[in-house]
């Protein structure tokens, strides 16, 4: 499949793990300490709702849109505010406009933190840095991320998030994705990462599940939303995150998110969400 940012902007994918990458960055910031963001498949940060791809498609009615029509209870609201009150602010531009990881990002973190966003095509990352040429707490790298990745670890601050969103292009992106990952364990043990995937052939998606639940991390925590009752190969049923060192408390934030989540988007019945652990160790 081909996942390329700006074709899917604010779609329910997005919707999800936009909300998992805001309550990561609000969780962070309860410690005063400095963290780090790398955004390895960063897109352009930006998006126009009336650009040509996204006219294409039409895909963040199903996603932003079905969220501003049906508004949560109010301690989801609260969860997923940092998200929502941005995306309110830039939709109500003309044209309207739906923020990337990258710009999330940027928002929701602190003079004192830092950004690494990296990005592939030359378009995008040409943008990319248009976007954000005046801040000086991002860098923006042009390139493949998982030849970056190993040089940025472990960031001087020795805590933060590593944000791993492919465009599943390649047809061996799940491996691409388990090896850096297991590469970038060695060198970062304690840093979150977050892994943004499709749900489209089940075999492969445990498959990868089971990868990731082998590599030396204490808590793995896999949270998914499919929106069909019966999955088929041949269309994006759902999609998931897997979440490497956690933050505390993410888990229970997200059973209530995606109790709203699920039937907001399903397409068929009330749709299914999978919260779950891969691997827990005891707290001592």
């Amino acid at each position: 499949m081909n996942y390329r940012h700006a074709f899917h902007a604010g779609n329910f994918a997005d919707v999800l793990k936009h909300i998992v990458l805001a309550r990561i960055l609000t969780l962070l910031k309860a410690k005063e300490t400095p963290f780090r963001v790398i955004d390895t498949h960063a897109g352009t940060g930006l998006y126009s709702l009336e650009a040509d791809e996204a006219r294409r498609t039409g895909e963040w009615r199903d996603g932003i849109g079905l969220v501003a029509a049906n508004p949560p209870s109010a301690r989801v609201a609260g969860l997923i505010a940092p998200w929502h009150g941005l995306c309110q602010g830039l939709m109500a531009q003309s044209p309207p406009l739906y923020p990337g990881s990258p710009w999330l990002a940027a928002d929701l973190t602190r003079d004192q933190d830092r950004l690494v966003f990296c990005e592939k095509h030359p378009e995008d990352a040409g943008r990319l840095k248009g976007n954000f040429a005046r801040g000086k707490r991002v860098k923006v790298m042009e390139g493949d991320a998982w030849a970056l990745l190993p040089g940025l670890l472990p960031p001087p601050e020795r805590r933060g998030l590593v944000f791993i969103d492919p465009p599943f292009e390649e047809d061996n992106e799940f491996r691409a994705i388990a090896d850096g990952l297991a590469q970038a364990l060695r060198r970062w043990a304690t840093g979150i990462y977050a892994i943004w995937y499709p749900i489209k052939g089940m075999r492969e998606v445990e498959s990868f599940a089971r990868k990731v639940a082998a590599l030396p991390a204490s808590r793995i925590l896999r949270f998914e939303l499919s929106r069909y009752a019966v999955q088929r190969i041949d269309r994006l049923n759902g999609c998931g995150m897997i979440i490497v060192n956690p933050p505390w408390k993410l888990d229970q934030e997200l059973r209530a998110v995606g109790d709203y989540l699920a039937p907001l988007f399903a397409k068929e019945g009330s749709g299914l969400v999978r919260l779950d652990w891969l691997k827990e160790e005891e707290r001592r």
